[in-house]
């Protein structure tokens, strides 16, 4: 498949969308946001697993204020409506897991973009920043809804008024994130966490998914049913038997994926 504003490749269950614009720091336009959002539907059902990464030194630095000529005259709901919305959906209903490898800058809806993912994986250079309110707005982009999930109220409440910088570090102790690598291992630590869940069993991956996503508007009774509804499924699957088989023949698993 080929794209203008991003690269997307499929090899091994391995899907790499890579956004590319690094002239502007992957600032997205009406473009970019169109093309993840079809490469992520594609991946969708090709993929056993996807990382979204940038190209050059930044993850991606948000809304790109120059598309469209004057940014003070952008029909911002229409744009959150009917591109934003349809590209995060693309990447938080993605049934396979979806990795952020977060290599720069993460900053506005590129912060947020990044957060949609289900992990994050940031390298410990990177910054991520809510910028919004420096040119008077709000965290979009999922930004309202994340923040407070995964870092609580308080620091939320922050970073949404402060704008200011928050370190690959400081994400990672405050929940935001998955883990900060050091530069130097990052390379490593992304693809080794994606090979893993290349190979790893797709269908309890897909039901993990759903499961947590479900939680935050389930009660404890409808999550338990929920959690036996989705545990009888796993259990049904060629991947449960080869996993109990190979813990029984103290050998790695060979999980058959889809």
């Amino acid at each position: 498949m080929i794209y203008k504003e991003i690269e997307f490749d499929i090899k091994d269950g391995l899907a790499i969308l890579r956004l590319n614009r690094p002239e502007v720091m992957n600032a997205m336009n009406v473009q970019m946001r169109a093309e993840i959002t079809d490469a992520m539907r594609f991946a969708a059902t090709e993929a056993r697993v996807v990382v979204i990464t940038g190209a050059g030194r930044a993850f991606c630095s948000g809304q790109d204020l120059g598309d469209g000529g004057n940014a003070a005259s952008i029909d911002l709901e229409r744009t959150l409506r009917d591109e934003y919305v349809p590209m995060l959906k693309s990447i938080i209903d993605c049934p396979v897991p979806v990795i952020s490898v977060v290599n720069g800058v993460a900053a506005g809806a590129g912060a947020n973009l990044a957060l949609a993912a289900d992990v994050v994986i940031a390298t410990e250079s990177a910054v991520f920043m809510q910028a919004f309110t420096r040119i008077g707005l709000i965290p979009d982009a999922g930004g309202t809804y994340w923040l407070p999930r995964q870092m609580g109220f308080a620091k939320a409440m922050g970073a949404s008024l402060f704008a200011e910088k928050i370190t690959a570090r400081q994400a990672s102790d405050w929940g935001m994130i998955w883990e900060a690598v050091p530069d130097e291992m990052f390379e490593t630590v992304w693809k080794a966490r994606a090979k893993q869940l290349a190979e790893g069993p797709t269908q309890a991956y897909m039901n993990v998914k759903q499961a947590l996503r479900e939680s935050f508007s389930n009660d404890l009774d409808e999550q338990l049913a929920l959690e036996a509804k989705l545990q009888g499924r796993c259990g049904q699957t060629r991947d449960f038997q080869e996993g109990v088989l190979a813990f029984l023949e103290k050998r790695p698993a060979s999980f058959e994926g889809r």
